[in-house]
């Protein structure tokens, strides 16, 4: 306990923050120099009877205007928490370069920078007057000293009495180290509260990261959707062109072309998802725009594609369509197409070789999708799967609706999404 206690009474003596956090609080005492001398000009310039006071005053005005820009500018704000980061050792991020600053946080920067020169000052007084004196005291104790203590007395002590000169000298020199470790515990504390971001900062930073957030969540079922449903057939086609390569020579042949087609689409929707990926952070990116640019081919009018693909695995898929699905908006098309090819996707996955019927309609305002298939016992679907996460969350971003589950022995996707105006 007492090795403890003593550790915690030298920790600020030997400790690096200590020192660091000086050097910041000094830096304050530099920057508190300019305005000492220009207060210190004017004091004396007015104090002189012969100075012509109106001009004076006027130059005045100006210099205490000119004073108090320098706490309210933004590098100023940027300057101090990155001297602030590394001295003191507290995490503040960087300020936002294009959020423009509210009223709170150039008060609070100004605040911050009158503290810092406020703390610095009082710092190089301790620099100037009790260290330089604990030095001298300490000195002459060793000879070094000269005849600075000449007739020097402080209360009892006199300049005869060294040792305790020397030891009054390391009592100022450690009081002056405990000072600079208080004020720069303080500084540390006071950091965050006035240079960390403020609400409306915070804010910013959560919607460019839901933003951030949700692009990934886009390419992901992107990727989920497209590569998913390419391997689920490729793998299928293969399947049955193994199984039938010497009786039906024929069937193999078109199982191999389709997989050939499959895998082109799927190295295109991959390189496309990719670009996107590269460019996401790009100023002048779109991400959803160039996600439904990009995807024009896969919207709806790609469905006759999208089921022979499908049919080609044993899948039969009836298909009705009802409505022009031109006049469907590029972005419902685009997650309509999604949607379907997932639904597929799952059938070929948990059901196998079953009928499938697909119904999709453009009545008015409202695009339907209705995707059912006859429950076999190899179908182990389940609700909250990540197929249906996706569309779900597909379905939500357009403002849609959407059920899913068991019905009548079969499994059904429901799907409607408004096509009125394109979100």
């Amino acid at each position: 306990m007492a090795r403890v206690r003593i550790r915690a009474v030298v920790a600020p003596l030997v400790s690096g923050a200590t020192y660091r956090r000086g050097v910041h609080l000094l830096l304050g005492g530099v920057l508190l120099l300019p305005y000492l001398l220009v207060g210190t000009t004017f004091a004396q310039m007015l104090s002189m009877s012969e100075t012509p006071r109106a001009p004076t005053l006027v130059v005045l005005v100006l210099a205490v205007v000119v004073g108090l820009v320098p706490p309210f500018l933004r590098g100023t704000r940027a300057l101090e928490i990155v001297a602030a980061r590394s001295l003191l050792g507290v995490p503040l991020p960087d300020p936002p370069v294009t959020a423009e600053q509210g009223r709170e946080t150039r008060l609070r920067a100004a605040l911050w920078f009158s503290v810092h020169l406020a703390i610095g000052g009082l710092v190089g007084a301790l620099l100037l007057i009790p260290l330089v004196m604990g030095v001298i005291l300490v000195a002459q104790q060793f000879g070094v000293a000269g005849g600075t203590l000449v007739g020097f007395q402080l209360g009892p002590l006199t300049e005869h009495d060294s040792v305790w000169l020397a030891l009054l000298g390391v009592a100022m020199l450690a009081g002056v180290v405990y000072a600079v470790a208080g004020l720069g515990s303080l500084a540390a504390v006071m950091a965050p509260v006035l240079l960390g971001p403020s609400p409306a900062e915070r804010i910013a930073a959560l919607e460019a990261r839901a933003a951030r957030l949700a692009e990934r969540n886009r390419l992901a079922r992107e990727l989920h959707d497209s590569i998913g449903h390419a391997l689920t057939v490729t793998t299928l086609q293969a399947a049955a062109a193994r199984q039938l390569l010497d009786t039906d020579p024929a069937f193999a042949r078109e199982a191999l072309v389709a997989i050939e087609d499959t895998g082109r689409a799927a190295a295109a929707d991959l390189d496309r998802v990719l670009g996107m990926l590269r460019e996401s952070e790009r100023a002048d990116h779109t991400p959803r725009q160039r996600l439904v640019d990009e995807a024009q081919p896969h919207g709806l009018a790609g469905l006759g594609r999208l089921v022979a693909y499908s049919r080609g695995t044993g899948v039969e898929v009836g298909v009705q369509v009802s409505g022009s699905l031109d006049e469907v908006p590029a972005p419902v098309s685009l997650e309509g197409y999604r949607i379907i090819q997932e639904s597929l996707t799952n059938v070929l996955r948990h059901a196998g070789p079953v009928q499938v019927a697909l119904r999709v309609a453009v009545d008015g305002r409202t695009l339907t999708i209705d995707v059912a298939n006859p429950v076999t016992g190899s179908d182990s679907r389940r609700e909250g799967g990540r197929g249906l996460d996706g569309m779900r969350e597909r379905v939500t971003l357009l403002g849609g609706a959407m059920t899913a589950g068991l019905e009548g022995g079969q499994w059904r996707v429901s799907v409607r999404l408004p096509v009125g105006e394109a979100p």
